[in-house]
Formats: structure tokens, sequence, C-alpha cells
């Protein structure tokens, strides 16, 4: 495990704290982001942006005032991992049907693709993501990636397909990975 930091959870909606469970087990100080001077890159060292509902999510930021902020912040370099809905916001392109995004990842995202909330499943990325084996995968009412850009990195793939992607210091998963006891997807976006 690496030292300790302050990282950041978009606390508006959604897994928030499941995410800020994770990072606190892993020892991190966890800050709830609900307003815009929260978002400030030379006081929080990273940022969650979880699950949740993607079209809720904007109206929250947008309510708040977070849209300026979250954009300076994540063009600051710091890291950023963006789950399920977090994701969505942070894709190039969504459709299913088609939504404003940030487009700070190179991708294009389908919402809802890997099914409705009744199709929720548990699985395992095809191969190893480190030297411990394949991360625990938690899809509900997941977004697929249609599409990744050049800009943009495949990380690990379910079933052939992508699902966790990096563009820089943003990572986007298409799954849960706070929803499982498994932390090493965040300790590698905040430890490292």
């Amino acid at each position: 495990m690496g030292r300790a930091v302050r990282i950041g959870v978009l606390a508006l909606q959604g897994a928030y704290a499941a995410h800020a469970r994770t990072l606190a087990r892993l020892g991190h100080d966890v800050v709830e982001v609900r307003e815009a001077a929260q978002l400030d890159p030379a006081a929080l060292e990273g940022l969650a942006l979880p699950g949740g509902e993607s079209t809720t999510h904007l109206k929250i930021i947008d309510r708040q005032g977070l849209r300026a902020a979250l954009e300076t912040y994540v063009r600051s370099g710091r890291p950023v991992l963006a789950t399920c809905a977090g994701l969505i916001l942070a894709a190039r392109r969504v459709t299913g049907p088609a939504q404003e995004s940030f487009g700070w990842l190179d991708v294009e995202v389908a919402r809802n693709a890997w099914g409705r909330q009744v199709h929720s499943f548990e699985a395992a990325t095809d191969a190893p993501f480190d030297a411990q084996g394949p991360l625990p995968l938690i899809f509900i009412r997941a977004p697929r990636i249609r599409a990744v850009g050049p800009a943009a990195e495949v990380v690990a793939t379910f079933d052939g397909e992508p699902i966790l992607v990096r563009q820089g210091r943003v990572f986007g998963a298409t799954f849960h990975p706070e929803l499982t006891d498994d932390a090493r997807l965040h300790a590698r976006v905040f430890s490292a």
C-alpha cells in the first residue's frame, strides 16, 4: 500500500459511500465532494466519480455549479477513477440514449448496455490484472464501451470487450470495483 493521500469522492448521488469505504480501507483521507471549492487540485490528490444515474449526476453538477471545477480538476493531471455512471460522464460520446458528457476519455459508451437491473451479474476480467490474478467484476445496469479512440488505452477486458480504459491519469470502468472486497483498482489509480 502506498502513502495515505487525500482523495475526493463526488458525493452527489449513487455509490459514493462504497468508494469512500474502499479508499479508507487503503488508508486514504476521504473527502466527500459536494461543492466546487472542494475540487482544488492542491487539496485533493485524486477523485472518484461513482456510479448512479448519469443524467441525475449532470443535473446536480449543474445545480451545484461543479462543471467548471470538475473540468479544471481533470485538466490538472491528478488521478481520476470514473465507474459506471462516472464513465458515462467521462466519455467522449454517449449513446442509448445519447446524452451530454465531458469527453475526458476517448471512448464511446452505450448506457445500460449490459442489461437492466435484473440482468446484473458478477464475473472476472479475462486476464490477470496483476500478480494476484483477475479482478472481480460486478455489473449493475452497466454501460458498454462501444469504441475506443487512439487517445485511450484498454486496461482490462471481459468476454473480449473493453471494460476498463485509461487516458493519461483518468481511468474509466464499466463495472463497480467499490462493491467488491478487492481494492486493487483503487490502489493502482490512487496509490501509485
